[in-house]
């Protein structure tokens, strides 16, 4: 299928036509990759068919510098919520399809989300991904934007939720309007698969229509959402492919509307307690962080975003050559947070506590971050791209990262003397905060250090 924003065919005629790069052409690729200017669709495809390991290890660390130079060492933690698993759609790599008679579905009152945003809340977070089912009669728009007023109510002696990221079906334009007037932060939706034939053998419902998931990003765009999420579910067909078809869509993006995708997910297939669906692309751990790695030098300017799919492993070699966002303490079931969750959405397979990856990161002298100044201060769609593409967005990330983990410090922490999370954490956020090279920024972080101590919350610059 040639479309506009992906063109099946030519696609496969680049991964083709560099199937054997030249040695001499990968170095010219990868020099060119260290201006952290992005690549094209051809160079892209040189690095994914590479099969040098000196080169691929040289790819590696380039794009460790990459994330390091643009985001920075801070890794922001957010929380999946599951509202509703209602659903109409048939979906073979999904367990919350329609033929699953054994579930008990659940929609959450307006108490019961009270009582997970309270748990998440209470755990540390600031920022959730709200997901809903495709069900017109379970889950309609008013139920959505009820449930975001609700969660931007909800508040605790440790705070409150700052900021709110959606996850639903490919809807309306005056939809999209009503989720950028309940002021979401990201809208994120995913292709699953971008190749045409593999996507219509695996839907069955109003989601087998290709191209109104294709073109739900610029409905969104369009209604006055421009911070907008790509990915695709790895694993239902050759991930090669489906790292070009994402580049391919960030392009489109960019010349159409003057931005690029804001995030870009990279979930890979897990199987769920309904689901009979046997992947024929698996992709290995290598190859999965080799993908992460070549997303990140291609498409530097993006936030990937990496679920608790991943074991703790995996998840921790990818923060450091990618991955700038990650969920923590994930359940994958509507009301799971604080009990037992049963048939989640697909099998969790890092389920570490928020707490117990914040103390491994640290160990890898990376930064948590609970940030969310870029959506409220109106960084967001252009004005973020601008500070984004020149690699100035650590200019904010360090600063705003350091104040949101002293605040999770000073308020999670169980006892400031004893504690060896506080006082890792807080030699962490002196590492950093030597590093912050303008002075007068330095000086203003500092003094806002000291509020937090002193039981101020939410600065941020």
């Amino acid at each position: 299928m040639n479309n506009e924003i992906i063109n099946n065919n030519k696609i496969l005629e680049i991964l083709s036509k560099t199937f054997n790069p030249d040695r001499a052409r990968l170095k010219e690729i990868l020099h060119k990759a260290k201006a952290k200017k992005g690549l094209s669709l051809e160079e892209t495809a040189c690095l994914i068919n590479i099969n040098d390991k000196e080169l691929e290890n040289e790819m590696f660390e380039i794009a460790a510098r990459i994330k390091d130079e643009i985001y920075g060492e801070r890794l922001v933690f957010f929380a999946p919520l599951y509202v509703s698993d209602h659903c109409v759609n048939d979906c073979e790599y999904c367990n919350f399809h329609i033929r699953n008679k054994t579930i008990l579905r659940a929609k959450l009152s307006s108490e019961k989300i009270q009582e997970q945003v309270e748990f998440l809340i209470n755990a540390g977070h600031k920022r959730v991904l709200l997901e809903f089912g495709e069900d017109p009669l379970n889950n309609p728009i008013d139920y959505i934007i009820d449930t975001i007023n609700k969660i931007y109510s909800v508040q605790t002696e440790k705070g409150n939720i700052r900021r709110i990221n959606v996850n639903i079906a490919a809807t309306t334009k005056e939809n999209y309007f009503r989720l950028k007037q309940a002021k979401i932060g990201t809208y994120q939706l995913f292709q699953e698969t971008y190749h045409f034939p593999t996507y219509k053998k695996l839907h069955i419902g109003p989601k087998a229509d290709y191209l109104r998931q294709l073109y739900a990003h610029n409905n969104a765009f369009e209604s006055g959402l421009d911070d907008l999420g790509l990915g695709v579910l790895f694993g239902l067909y050759d991930w090669r492919f489906e790292v070009l078809a994402i580049m391919s869509h960030a392009e489109y993006m960019n010349k159409k509307y003057g931005i690029g995708p804001h995030t870009i997910s990279v979930p890979r297939f897990q199987t769920g307690q309904t689901i009979k669906y046997e992947p024929e692309y698996k992709v290995s751990d290598e190859n999965f962080l080799k993908l992460i790695a070549i997303l990140r030098i291609s498409v530097p300017y993006t936030g990937i975003i990496i679920s608790t799919r991943e074991n703790s492993e995996i998840r921790s070699t990818a923060f450091k050559i990618g991955v700038s966002q990650a969920s923590a303490g994930s359940v994958a079931s509507p009301g799971g947070y604080g009990k037992k969750s049963s048939q989640p959405q697909f099998e969790i397979h890092d389920k570490r506590s928020l707490r117990q990856i914040i103390e491994t990161v640290l160990d890898d002298k990376l930064l948590p971050s609970f940030c969310t100044a870029c959506y409220r201060l109106g960084r967001t769609g252009e004005a973020f791209m601008a500070i984004s593409k020149h690699g100035d967005i650590h200019n904010f990330c360090r600063p705003n990262g350091i104040l949101t983990f002293a605040e999770y410090l000073e308020d999670f922490a169980d006892d400031k003397l004893d504690d060896k999370l506080y006082k890792k954490g807080s030699e962490v956020i002196t590492f950093y905060l030597n590093k912050i090279e303008n002075e007068s920024m330095r000086n203003k972080t500092k003094e806002r250090l000291a509020r937090i101590k002193h039981g101020e919350r939410d600065l941020y610059f």
